[in-house]
Parts: C-alpha cells; sequence; structure tokens
C-alpha cells in the first residue's frame, strides 16, 4: 500500500469510490481490495464500479448489463469474508447522459444499492476524460466545453436518481482549468437544494492536475452551501484503496464540512468521536 500520505486513514475512515475488473480498466477483486482496505485501517469500503448501459455508449469502460448479478455477488462475498473486520457497502457510479434516465432506473431497480455517484464523463459523444481522446480539448472553447459540462452536472442533479455527484471539477484532469466560475456555482446551487452530497475524490491528486475533486475554491462554496462530502480514492487497483483520505478529511474538516457516507442510500453523519479526530 502507498504510504504517500500525511494522514495515514484510520477506523475512522471510509472509502466510498472503487471499482473491480468488470469495469475493464481496473485491476483487483472485491476481496483483494477489501484486503488493502483492511491492512490500510479503513473502516469500511464502498464498491462503486462503474454501472452497465446501453450497448452503445461507452462499452470498453463498463461491465455489461448481464453482469450485474457477478458483481453484486462478488461484492457480497467481499463482505461475509470480511465481517466484523471490515464493513463492505454495494454500491455504483452511474453515468448521466440525456435519454438513458430510464435505463439508470432499470439498473437501480435490480438490487438493493447502499450509494450511487452520479457522474458525467461524456459532453454529446466525447469521453472527455478518456487519455486516448485528449487532444480534443484543443478544439474546444474553454469557456463552452466547462458550461456543457454544469449543464450536465445540472440535469444529473435534478434528476433525483442519484446519492451524491462525482469528481465535480473532472474536466480539468488534463490541466485545463474552467475560465470562470459561474457555470460551477451555478450547479452547486443546484446540488445543494436537491440535498446532494459531492464525491470528495482523491484521484486528481495522481492526476496531471494535482488537484484533488473538488478544487479548494469549490470545496469552500460547497460548505458555505452547506453540501456535505463523501470521501473517495477512485481506486481502480488495491495499491489505491485510501489513497491520501486523511489529507482529504483533514482538509475538510478544516473548511467546517460534513463528511459523510450512505447505507442503504441513506445518508450517515460521521461519527462525533471522528469529527473531533
Amino acid at each position: 500500500m502507498p504510504q504517500d500520505f500525511k494522514n495515514r486513514p484510520s477506523a475512522l475512515y471510509f472509502d466510498s469510490h472503487m471499482h473491480t475488473p468488470l469495469c475493464q480498466h481496473a485491476t483487483g477483486t472485491p476481496l483483494e481490495m477489501a484486503r488493502a482496505a483492511l491492512d490500510a485501517g479503513l473502516a469500511g469500503i464502498t464498491f462503486t464500479d462503474h454501472m452497465p448501459m446501453p450497448a452503445w455508449y461507452d462499452a470498453p469502460w463498463r461491465m455489461r448489463r448481464d453482469q450485474l448479478d457477478h458483481y453484486v455477488s462478488s461484492v457480497r462475498e467481499a463482505q461475509s469474508a470480511f465481517a466484523s473486520r471490515l464493513e463492505v457497502r454495494l454500491g455504483l457510479e452511474a453515468d448521466f447522459h440525456p435519454g438513458t434516465e430510464h435505463w439508470i432506473e432499470e439498473v437501480l431497480s435490480a438490487h438493493e444499492w447502499d450509494y450511487v455517484i452520479g457522474s458525467v464523463h461524456y459532453i454529446g459523444a466525447w469521453g472527455f476524460d478518456n487519455p486516448e481522446f485528449q487532444d480534443e480539448y484543443e478544439r474546444r472553447d474553454p469557456g463552452a466545453l466547462y458550461r456543457s459540462y454544469y449543464a450536465l452536472i445540472e440535469g444529473a442533479a435534478r434528476s433525483g436518481l442519484f446519492d451524491a455527484i462525482g469528481h465535480l471539477d473532472l474536466p480539468k484532469k488534463f490541466g485545463l482549468r474552467a475560465p470562470e466560475d459561474g457555470p460551477a456555482l451555478a450547479a452547486l446551487d443546484v446540488i445543494a437544494a436537491r440535498g446532494l452530497a459531492l464525491d470528495f475524490n482523491t484521484a486528481g491528486w495522481r492526476k496531471v492536475v494535482g488537484e484533488a475533486y473538488p478544487s479548494p475554491e469549490l470545496t469552500y462554496q460547497a460548505v458555505a452551501r452547506g453540501i456535505p462530502f463523501v470521501l473517495g480514492s477512485d481506486a481502480h487497483s488495491p495499491e489505491e484503496v485510501g489513497y491520501r483520505l486523511g489529507d482529504a478529511r483533514q482538509l475538510l474538516l478544516e473548511e467546517g464540512a460534513r463528511v459523510v457516507t450512505f447505507k442503504a442510500r441513506i445518508l450517515q453523519e460521521e461519527d462525533s468521536e471522528a469529527q473531533r479526530g
């Protein structure tokens, strides 16, 4: 496990954004991910693999619909194997893509979930966070790009499908930052009004941008709106489980943020002892 974060995870921590090999771009079975979490001293984890979508949408980067039951059973196996030692929860990272809402509803109704992240990975047909298509940024107007993106984030928040919004400022992944604050702040207003949480995603510290999602300024603005945060490493391998969760939690508590988890899709406040650190 990496030890390059200032505050080692402890039994106060949940990692609530994790993937499995079913998404086709991760390694480490649920059992292996759970073992890594236990070795890191975490209290629990929530698997949130990329949910199945229609066959025409992003097929190389997610599980198929006929693999959903296997995903659930593999997470349940980890729950049983680590019972009393590590809390293991079942979730999904779902994509918001206009026109697929009924598909998402059908998938979410198939099983009992603990936590559902709503993420935007596509602007139209462009998978903007995929390194294979990074050169498209050179053809886009940054302002228009971010306005389109945050309009989709607002749509995700209004859909009523999700518990939290994933990696809020994801288009900065390769270093291109938003030229204006207005679209992001408008999206935060909708997120707050709809009572959603935000995924505080430490994967950004591993990317070119070198900054967690969301940025410090957007974190401040979210806290000012009363939006809670769910910690997640966005781990795609056992080595990434728990990545810099200590740094993330300390940053959030210094901002006066609420750090929460979800169970049975109900928000769980962090224990008061954990809040005191």
